[in-house]
């Protein structure tokens, strides 16, 4: 993984929600870590498969996101799948509470990445996708690399 030019290193995505949800808007938010949690992190050792936002009481958290024990860490370990709080604005979580509520849309965490030694997740406020948008978005996928096949295969290598 590299750094590009605005200093940000991508961590780890989540694929399965672009599969699950159209992304409507996208935002940023810090996250609140312990030094362990950001060892592991730093290792790989991070999975948003599952994971998906609340907001309660003004603040929002992440559930499901499963950050693995640090190996050296021993009694500092915290508990894999804790709740975990997410920094952003007050403007914007009423924002997104407003959102969340009255248009019936759900809060994802799209990626995690280092922004200058900070760790940020990127949220995404997503409609979920029926069965016959699932397959519609997958035959568009895989004609575009039949496209791709086709043009590497009779363009350049001949």
């Amino acid at each position: 993984m590299s750094v590009d030019k605005s200093g940000t290193k991508p961590i780890c995505s989540n694929r399965k929600a672009y599969h699950e949800y159209f992304v409507l808007e996208r935002y940023e938010a810090g996250i609140s870590l312990s030094g362990t949690e950001v060892k592991s992190i730093r290792q790989g050792h991070v999975n948003l498969s599952d994971s998906y936002c609340n907001i309660h009481g003004g603040e929002i958290s992440v559930h499901g996101m499963h950050i693995s024990p640090y190996e050296k860490g021993n009694i500092y370990n915290r508990d894999p799948l804790r709740e975990r709080k997410l920094l952003m604005h007050k403007k914007e979580i009423v924002k997104l509470f407003s959102s969340v509520s009255e248009q019936r849309l759900t809060l994802i965490p799209l990626s995690m990445y280092f922004k200058n030694s900070k760790v940020k997740v990127e949220l995404g406020l997503c409609k979920g996708k029926k069965l016959y948008d699932k397959r519609e978005s997958e035959a568009k996928r895989q004609d575009q690399r039949d496209a791709e096949r086709y043009e590497k295969s009779n363009g350049k290598y001949e």
